[in-house]
């Protein structure tokens, strides 16, 4: 708690700075550039306007209102990505669904990533040395990564060349993202591990997702237990191969079967099993039929 406390306390900071008219940053070579680029900045959301460009024009409302409610519980997991026009004037980059959710339920501000001119490669080099420290949780470095993808458009390939890291090492921070949001403020805030999360992502569904990890939470499972989980699910997805009886152990021919029906006067059926057990059904037709044939079974 202290650690976000303390992320949100800078952010406000660094908007502060922005908002100075002494400290308008415009390019990477301004004074205190440096605290802006790779940093999360708390934006005034009506300092934003939206990219004209923008591709995406139709958005699913029931999508956007489960968004709005899940950052209305948790926040913004993500911060949005803007471009600095001018003085306190922002362009979106990325995340349109993310602010537009948080309009909705009333937010002020949101957290952003802000893009100065000729910022490239020092967001680079901000990004990368930000992924190598040792007190980033998997979400912050899955994020970093998650940046050099959308805004500088490096390859995992490349990435893997520029931090040192396997390329499954990165495939694997970048699919924690695909968590739900509730799952990914777990790992942040340490209640699971990335191994669970891991573990989780193998699940599409959400409410499975988040139902597995309530179960991890509650009863303090282990990696090892999550993985068991998640396979029991799918084994339960997987149709059920319909079971073919035994054939029979052996076979009554049919005078036999006209043998007891002969003797009982009713149209006995035997049946076998292929364990070699069986039943034979005597019918009856009322309480006297019942008694004759009692009659003939005592003999």
């Amino acid at each position: 708690m202290a650690k976000a406390i303390k992320k949100q306390a800078l952010g406000r900071g660094l908007s502060a700075l922005l908002k100075d008219p002494e400290n308008d940053i415009k390019s990477v070579d301004d004074k205190n550039a440096d605290k802006v680029v790779g940093n999360i900045i708390e934006l005034e959301i009506e300092a934003i306007e939206i990219n004209p460009f923008q591709p995406r024009s139709n958005f699913n409302e029931e999508s956007l209102r489960e968004l709005a409610t899940s950052i209305k519980e948790l926040g913004v997991i993500q911060p949005i990505t803007v471009r600095k026009l001018d003085f306190n004037k922002y362009q979106l980059i990325s995340g349109e669904r993310r602010l537009r959710a948080s309009t909705l339920v009333g937010l002020t501000t949101v957290p952003a990533y802000i893009r100065i001119a000729n910022d490239n490669e020092s967001l680079v080099m901000a990004l990368v040395e930000n992924i190598q420290r040792h007190d980033l949780d998997p979400i912050e470095i899955a994020l970093s990564y998650q940046r050099l993808i959308d805004e500088i458009q490096l390859t995992q390939e490349q990435m893997s060349e520029r931090v040192g890291k396997k390329r499954s090492t990165i495939a694997n921070y970048l699919r924690l993202l695909k968590l739900d949001p509730i799952i990914q403020t777990g790992i942040r805030d340490g209640f699971i591990t990335m191994g669970h999360g891991r573990a989780i992502i193998n699940i599409e569904d959400l409410d499975i997702q988040t139902d597995i990890y309530q179960k991890i939470v509650s009863q303090n499972l282990s990696v090892r237990d999550t993985e068991s989980l998640v396979k029991n699910y799918h084994e339960s997805l997987k149709p059920k191969a319909a079971t073919k009886p035994r054939p029979a152990s052996f076979e009554i021919d049919e005078s036999q079967k006209k043998a007891f029906s002969n003797y009982f006067g009713n149209k006995v059926d035997v049946k076998v099993a292929g364990n070699g057990k069986g039943k034979i059904t005597i019918p009856f037709q009322s309480e006297e039929d019942l008694k004759r044939i009692v009659e003939l079974i005592k003999g």
